[in-house]
């Protein structure tokens, strides 16, 4: 027996092979029912409805797992079912605020009652203009206007005689122009001529002048009776037509309020429309005059609190696109169509899409709005339900976490344009009044994301549900069945070939094999339907009634042909020497370590030349990645682990005297992890030692300051990424790879590495201590230090240590020199 047969893993060891024990439920997908809920996930499952059940401000929930999972199609499923089972929350409805019009006001009604007061409004609007355009042509309004009219007519026809009389009493005739009276002195009973009044004397003339001044003074109350009573015809008239528009208005909007009695709001709303259509009748006639004088009158003109800048008499100005907007109702969420609650899967969340909007519409150099371009966003459409968003997308526009925090904290969705200050066009500005929000919200996200997110103490306090998605669950007879019923279901539902037994054996082994584990299966769904696919379509190509192991194998080969371009790059250039890995011979301080590449969803394994250059000094151990700001901080720990090792072996009773220089050869990228300190240790213990290396193995695992090994990641890949080396260069019965023992369960190596080692071409080692790897490498034994502190003759650690007592002589002797002793 070989001194490292002992550490050989055994084949059974390599992988996790699904047997016909494990499946003895089923011959084929055809025995199985298809999956009715997410496998291995139950405390997710239980975490969701905990989340759902819960209506206390603050339990928002956050969906938080690695891609592919299937956490979105769950959250979708669970949220639906659980909306189907809530009431349909309320339409919202904006109407025109009479009181403040920059300031719309919402309004609630039933599912399906926004709509009919919407078309209610639109019809009242058709109905005032019929009814007041036919009142107004009505024989008793022209009748009434007639009378004020004419009652006006003789009140002036009487002063006018007064007037005349009175101006001829003091020899005056009068000339009426408009509404002002001209007097006009008379000689003889008749006016004077032109000529005549020019040779009249300055004397004469001032005497006629001051005989008019007291004729104006003496019919001054009497001019003020006819202006007066030209202002009461105005004011009558005008009263008369808001009264006719008022009485034609007044039986359709009281059927209307005792149609919505039970809101008092819209109530409220009616009789202001009632009041509002009687002041503003001229839109509901088409007359834009006075109707009594065909003048406009200044002496009504009021200013407009509609959209219009001014209105005469009620007729509208130059400004206002639509009279009847005001009237009209902005049904802003209508969930007549809900079967429960709603759920918004908002797939674009920047700031409009999530808080809605106000829209706006040109007009020469102007930009104007009204409440009936308010729209609403997804907050307001999910308002009484849920709304799922995606934390990726949500964090990309900077504005919509900070306004959806404070949103959820007071419980009202208001709608606010960003960025109105920057504009340089004038706008009207809207604040419509914010509507109560009730609402669950779901993140979904990475674990990435939750970290960044729940450094925010506002989003400790707002999602306290926290689902968490495993990416792996045992690997057990209840989970294999719900594996087999997973492929059953999509099979089913896409009604092609079914899986036998060793097609669903694949599937179980590809799902350990995503595990990295033997003793799980992945839930990375997502990748393991997108094998099932493919061996379906492998299947169908070969003309096979049932998808076998054969088709899952094909189609995970073709999967990793598909993204492995990088790697075959790679392999190439070592092949070609121009990475140099070598895989025959022996050599001092150098080894071949192991890494992983990740690429594009694709992980594969490599290997990379380490080599150690130590010599006399005080440097200890030197990373030269470090020093080059090439090493993560966890590779720079590992490193600074080694000197611990060394320390504790062999600096108990003299100082660590040396310098011991590392790196990664022809490795230009940085350097992450640890998983490669066990083989930097061994490249600086062979050239401490001066004892080769042998360069047909590779090694991984990190190493404690006690010499442990400790479990690493990757390591199938890791595994087969140097058999490709070996096999291309031509596989020679010695090569293989050291691994920690802590990671024989992570095996789940490929065929062809499983059938190397049954052929005794390759091997795979795994260790516990540092030191069974040296004896492993260079085929000597380390040796375990006696009472003495010293270690067996010709042992590798008796070579080190001689060296580093070397090391500490030539540092004495160069210490004395200095000192001049």
């Amino acid at each position: 027996m070989k001194i490292h047969d002992q550490y050989r893993v055994p084949i059974d060891k390599l992988k996790k092979v699904c047997n016909s024990e494990e499946l003895k439920f089923c011959n084929s997908t055809l025995d199985v029912s298809p999956l009715d809920a997410i496998a291995g996930q139950e405390r997710a499952v239980k975490s969701m409805e905990f989340g759902i059940a819960m209506e206390d401000d603050g339990y928002h929930i956050f969906v938080v797992g690695p891609s592919g999972t299937g956490k979105s199609e769950y959250t979708n499923d669970v949220v639906n079912r659980a909306a189907a089972l809530r009431p349909v929350p309320d339409d919202w409805c904006y109407i025109y605020n009479f009181s403040n019009k920059d300031k719309p006001l919402a309004v609630s009604l039933p599912a399906g009652k926004g709509r009919i007061f919407q078309k209610d409004m639109d019809k009242l609007i058709l109905e005032l203009k019929n009814v007041i355009r036919k009142n107004f042509e009505s024989t008793d309004y022209e009748l009434k206007k007639d009378r004020i009219f004419n009652t006006y007519q003789l009140k002036m026809e009487e002063l006018v005689m007064i007037i005349n009389q009175k101006a001829l009493e003091d020899g005056f005739g009068v000339k009426t122009v408009g509404m002002k009276f001209v007097f006009i002195p008379l000689y003889d009973g008749r006016p004077y001529q032109p000529e005549e009044y020019s040779n009249l004397s300055d004397e004469q003339r001032n005497i006629i002048n001051e005989k008019r001044y007291l004729l104006v003074k003496k019919l001054e109350r009497i001019l003020a009776d006819g202006q007066q009573a030209e202002k009461k015809m105005t004011a009558q008239i005008i009263e008369l037509t808001r009264e006719t528009a008022y009485r034609g208005a007044q039986p359709l909007i009281v059927s209307l309020k005792e149609k919505y009695q039970a809101s008092s709001q819209i109530v409220e709303y009616l009789d202001n429309v009632l009041h509002d259509v009687a002041d503003r009748y001229g839109i509901f006639t088409n007359q834009e005059t006075h109707p009594a004088t065909h003048q406009p009158d200044e002496t009504n003109q009021q200013e407009s609190d509609g959209d219009s800048p001014v209105t005469f008499n009620g007729f509208t100005g130059q400004g206002e696109t639509d009279p009847y907007n005001r009237y009209r109702v902005n049904l802003f969420i209508n969930n007549e169509n809900l079967q429960g609650a709603p759920v918004i899967t908002e797939s674009n969340p920047y700031y409009y899409n999530i808080f809605g909007k106000i829209e706006y519409k040109s007009q020469l150099f102007l930009v104007n709005t009204d409440f009936t371009m308010v729209k609403p966003g997804a907050i307001h459409l999910a308002n009484g339900g849920y709304l799922v968003l995606q934390a990726k997308d949500l964090l990309t526009d900077p504005f919509v976490w900070n306004v959806l925090k404070k949103m959820l904290r007071n419980r009202a969705a208001v709608i606010e344009n960003i960025g109105e200050q920057y504009r340089t066009v004038p706008t009207v500005t809207l604040k419509p009044e914010a509507i109560p929000l009730n609402i669950k919200v779901i993140l979904i996200g990475s674990p990435l994301f939750y970290l960044v997110l729940s450094s925010d103490e506002d989003f400790r306090e707002l999602f306290k549900v926290k689902v968490d998605f495993d990416s792996e669950m045992p690997r057990n007879q209840e989970n294999i069945r719900k594996y087999v019923s997973f492929v059953s279901g999509i099979c089913e539902e896409k009604d092609v070939h079914c899986f036998d037994q060793t097609g669903l054996a694949g599937i179980i082994e590809y799902g350990s094999r995503l595990a990295g584990n033997q003793k799980k299966l992945s839930t990375r769904f997502g990748d393991v339907r997108e094998v099932i696919y493919e061996s379906i379509a492998r299947a169908k190509s070969d003309g096979s009634e049932t998808v076998r192991m054969v088709h899952v194998k094909k189609a995970v080969n073709d999967r990793n042909y598909r993204f492995n371009r990088l790697e075959e790059k790679i392999q190439e250039e070592i092949a070609d020497r121009r990475i140099i890995i070598d895989t025959t011979g022996i050599t001092v301080g150098q080894i071949n370590g192991l890494f992983i590449i990740q690429t594009g969803g694709y992980t594969f394994g490599l290997p990379s030349r380490i080599t150690a250059i130590t010599h006399v000094g005080h440097g200890g151990v030197v990373n030269i990645e470090r020093e080059t700001e090439m090493s993560g901080n966890i590779h720079s720990k590992g490193v600074l682990t080694l000197a611990g090792y060394l320390g504790g072996k062999f600096a108990q009773d003299k100082p660590l005297g040396l310098t011991a220089q590392i790196t990664f050869e022809q490795l230009y990228d940085g350097v992450e992890g640890d998983s490669a300190s066990s083989a930097e240790l061994y490249a600086i213990i062979s050239s401490l030692a001066g004892v080769g290396i042998r360069q047909c193995l590779a090694v991984t695992g990190s190493v404690d300051q006690r010499g442990e090994i400790q479990p690493i990641g990757g390591v199938n890949e890791k595994i087969e990424g140097f058999f490709d080396v070996c096999q291309t260069a031509g596989l020679t019965g010695d090569q293989g790879v050291i691994i920690p023992a802590s990671n024989t369960i992570n095996l789940m190596l490929k065929d062809e590495v499983i059938e190397a080692v049954a052929q005794g071409r390759f091997n795979i080692y795994a260790i516990n201590h540092i030191e069974e790897g040296l004896e492993i490498l260079t085929g000597i034994p380390a040796g375990k230090m006696d009472a003495d502190g010293n270690y067996p003759d010709g042992s590798i650690y008796d070579c080190v240590n001689k060296k580093l007592q070397g090391f500490n002589t030539a540092l004495e002797s160069v210490t004395r020199k200095n000192a001049g002793v």
